[in-house]
């Protein structure tokens, strides 16, 4: 029994000394550092690290125009379905696709048949209406004639004259003449044809001045005015220009854009109705720099930048907006006015890392600038 007691007397003292032997050798607990003192540390460590070595460039901005790029086309203004106003036989077709003809030249002409002689006939009614009506006034002068009869003599010579006159325009009606002066696109009566009323003769097409159509995105509506000088490249290459003449107030329910016209001069007949158009209209003057598409890069949100430096050689991303595209670079808003962009090694730095910057200048000058601004 006696021996019991001391085994478990001996196992509570080691058990003990064992538990304090733990507390004796651990160390003192850790007290997380203040936001402050982590940034401290963080500072300190990267003084000490080396800088990754970059080139840079400094550029400066210069004044830009920002074009509104639209695809279009070219649109004659009037197009005319020339038409007969009166029933007839064609027979005679003075025009043939193609021909360019001057406002009211004669188209088509239709037989005459009996208006001529309605005409003459309108003419006599006219001459005795008017002899019985002065002979009217005659009498009444002597006081041998009524009111009534002079009135009724007063209107059956304006019941003359407005036959004369339907017959006059019947007789003028058997020619179709041209609305305004254009082209001849097509021809749909042939001699020996039977018309009537509002039967086509030949569509007329006017070509100057022509239009150049399109549309523009509600975002871009409100920055265009009317008179701004639009450039078209056309898809066989030339170039054309024009004042902007119309701005839709109206938007397409499907495609929520706005019809834009530009007017061009086309008194040489040089341009066709339909070619496509590359349309730049201006609609802001910005500043902006010139840099290589290869320095772009993207943000966590999928937003286009590029990487710059300040005067402590601290990387930054600034976001950037694309303004026109030339062979040599792209001409971009969003960064300082004067600003020192990452040429070579952009991939390997991060914004907040501190850099060891090769530096090269480019200044833009004010005779570049001149003519930047109108490329």
């Amino acid at each position: 029994m006696r021996s019991t007691y001391i085994w478990a007397v001996t196992i509570a003292i080691l058990l003990i000394a064992w538990l304090l032997s733990g507390q004796i050798n651990s160390a003192p607990p850790v007290i997380d550092p203040s936001i402050a003192e982590q940034n401290r540390i963080k500072e300190e460590i990267g003084n000490d690290a080396i800088p990754t070595r970059v080139r840079a460039e400094r550029i400066r901005a210069v004044e830009k125009i920002r074009y509104t790029n639209i695809r279009g086309k070219t649109q004659n203004k009037r197009t005319v379905n020339a038409r007969a106003e009166i029933v007839g036989r064609i027979v005679e077709r003075r025009v043939e696709r193609g021909d360019v003809v001057a406002a009211n030249d004669v188209l088509c002409e239709l037989s005459i048949e009996d208006r001529q002689t309605a005409l003459v006939e309108a003419q006599e009614l006219v001459s005795q209406a008017r002899i019985d009506y002065q002979g009217a006034l005659q009498l009444e002068a002597r006081g041998f004639n009524s009111d009534s009869a002079i009135a009724a003599t007063k209107a059956r010579l304006a019941s003359a004259a407005a036959q004369l006159k339907r017959r006059q325009l019947d007789v003028e009606k058997i020619l179709v003449r041209a609305p305004f002066a254009g082209v001849v696109e097509d021809v749909h009566v042939e001699i020996g044809d039977y018309v009537n009323p509002g039967q086509g003769c030949a569509t007329i097409v006017d070509l100057n001045p022509m239009l150049m159509v399109g549309r523009v995105s509600e975002k871009d509506v409100l920055d265009l005015r009317l008179g701004e000088l639009a450039t078209g490249v056309l898809a066989d290459g030339r170039t054309v220009e024009g004042p902007v003449t119309f701005v839709g107030q109206q938007s397409n329910p499907q495609t929520r854009t706005y019809a834009v016209e530009i007017q061009l001069d086309n008194a040489d007949g040089a341009l066709r109705s339909g070619i496509t158009a590359e349309i730049k209209i201006p609609v802001d003057r910005v500043l902006a720099q010139k840099i290589s598409p290869a320095l772009f890069a993207l943000d966590d949100l999928g937003a286009i930048g590029v990487r710059v430096l300040d005067n402590d050689n601290i990387v930054h991303f600034h976001n950037i907006e694309i303004i026109s595209e030339s062979a040599d670079g792209v001409w971009v808003t969003g960064l300082p006015n004067e600003t020192t962009v990452i040429t070579v090694g952009q991939e390997m730095v991060v914004a907040g890392e501190r850099v060891d910057p090769d530096l090269r200048r480019r200044l833009t000058s004010s005779v570049a600038q001149a003519s930047n601004a109108d490329t």
